[in-house]
């Protein structure tokens, strides 16, 4: 059996599969709370990771023997800063992935702009490096303490064997890495007054990185010749749980946020546009990644604001499809509930709806709502394109993707046909356990990794992209930088 620990921002899964990277076994742990301090200010105390890995791993005792267990690896959410000191206790909470706190730390960062090159990044306030420079600036006395910074899933490896390492995926998102390179930079570094012995060792997703300590095999009945590999950040592990490997297959997740991923084979990078660049967790492998911050939570922020529900937000956009006239006397709106990362990286945009007419009723908010979103997720696939990525193949993920008259907008404004597949809410964890799959047999990952099944194609409409292509390019003059 192969063990899969993914650390989400609000709970823990862990995940079992067979030789045959069947499912085995999922559990959930109950929520892991999260504090906002101050405005701006998101953190995490680790110590409830632990309680919630512990919470996990007792539900797996009581209906398998550890002891089979081969193998383990990790996902986990990106960026946040973990820091200990020299005696390896937690200093602060962690400073998390959605705290933008820094955003002033991240000006200074940039303003040697050959950070950009090496980084492939703009810095933005939900990486590592700025969270720790700001601590720097304003609790200098903890700063001066800290021995390590590690990322979330990162403590949950030190916890389980003592070792420091992170994987190159995980590792991209701190802002110290040289992406292109897959090795830290002493240039970025610096830039955030930080010290190359301050970091965990690097390694790839599919690398050894320890043997379980001895009070965790005794505590859970683990095997000691139990091996730990390195894992990888959330939505590179999820994209292996996909079987995404190849570049020209590409995810496009309907989630909260909106996510687009793609893997390539070389370093390619859109910085100004805020497209993430990282390394893969798969060796000679990087990816791509754009991230619209609120997609499907533009849904529900409707149907609380305006006692509405899925069931009618559905068809009201299913009356509005084939309706031209309509569509084009239909409102606009931005989706910017929480600021936005590709392409404008403006945490302060908000959202709104444009050019509301008396004529305008409440199934035309319905659908500028859909449409607004998927002008938002459009934006990003375009910003993608200006890398030169391989985009052969889209295939659509996450609760949005049940939505078949919403994918065909989606479809017609993207002018792309569009793969629906299932995938599993824990698509991250299931990656993990892949990883330590492909590591302990030391496997080609080529060989494993494979597209997954399509279980619907929806095909993009020629003339409704004519209509909603101009509609897009007025759409993108109503938003303006604050």
């Amino acid at each position: 059996m192969y063990l899969g620990i993914d650390l989400g921002t609000s709970s823990m899964k862990c995940l079992l599969i067979g030789e045959n990277q069947e499912l085995l076994k999922n559990v959930s742990s109950k929520d892991i709370p999260l504090s906002s301090p101050q405005r701006g200010w998101s953190e995490q105390d680790p110590k409830f990771w632990i309680e919630a890995l512990d919470e996990c791993l007792q539900k797996l005792t009581k209906e398998f023997h550890l002891k089979k267990i081969k193998a383990i690896s990790f996902s986990g959410h990106m960026h946040g800063a973990t820091c200990l000191d020299k005696n390896h206790q937690i200093l602060r909470p962690c400073m998390m992935w959605n705290d933008t706190r820094s955003h002033q730390e991240c000006s200074e960062i940039m303003s040697d702009q050959s950070v950009l090159e090496i980084s492939g990044n703009i810095a933005m306030a939900g990486f590592t490096a700025p969270k720790v420079l700001w601590l720097k600036k304003h609790d200098p006395k903890l700063f001066d303490k800290i021995e390590k910074v590690l990322l979330p899933k990162d403590y949950l490896r030190f916890y389980l064997t003592g070792e420091f390492f992170s994987d190159l995926s995980d590792a991209s998102g701190t802002y110290w890495l040289d992406v292109g390179k897959r090795k830290w930079s002493t240039t970025l570094l610096d830039a955030s007054s930080m010290k190359i012995e301050q970091m965990p060792n690097l390694c790839e997703g599919i690398d050894q990185t320890g043997f379980l300590k001895k009070e965790i095999i005794d505590r859970y009945g683990f095997d000691n010749q139990c091996k730990v590999y390195g894992g990888a950040g959330d939505n590179a592990a999820a994209a292996v749980g996909l079987g995404l490997y190849e570049e020209g297959d590409i995810s496009l997740s309907l989630g909260t946020s909106g996510v687009i991923f793609g893997s390539t084979k070389n370093f390619l990078k859109n910085y100004h546009d805020a497209i993430h660049s990282f390394c893969h967790c798969l060796p000679n492998t990087w990816h791509l990644m754009s991230v619209m911050l609120s997609c499907t939570s533009n849904l529900n922020w409707f149907n609380n604001s305006f006692n509405s529900s899925l069931e009618e937000i559905t068809k009201g956009l299913s009356l509005f499809l084939n309706k031209e006239k309509d569509i084009i006397d239909a409102p606009y709106f931005l989706p910017y509930l929480t600021g936005e990362r590709t392409p404008i990286n403006d945490p302060h945009a908000r959202a709104s709806f444009h050019q509301i007419g008396i004529g305008n009723d409440r199934t035309s908010l319905i659908y500028a709502l859909f449409e607004g979103i998927s002008f938002g997720l459009n934006d990003n696939y375009q910003s993608l394109c200006k890398t030169g990525i391989k985009l052969e193949n889209i295939y659509v993920i996450g609760g949005g993707s049940k939505n078949e008259y919403w994918l065909k907008l989606l479809a017609s404004i993207l002018n792309r046909d569009l793969a629906v597949t299932d995938a599993s809410d824990a698509m991250a964890a299931y990656g993990a356990a892949r990883i330590a799959h492909i590591g302990y047999h030391n496997l080609n990952p080529s060989e494993v990794l494979s597209p997954p099944e399509i279980t619907n194609t929806i095909k993009k409409d020629n003339h409704h992209f004519e209509l909603l292509y101009e509609r897009f390019q007025n759409w993108k003059n109503f938003y303006t930088k604050n």
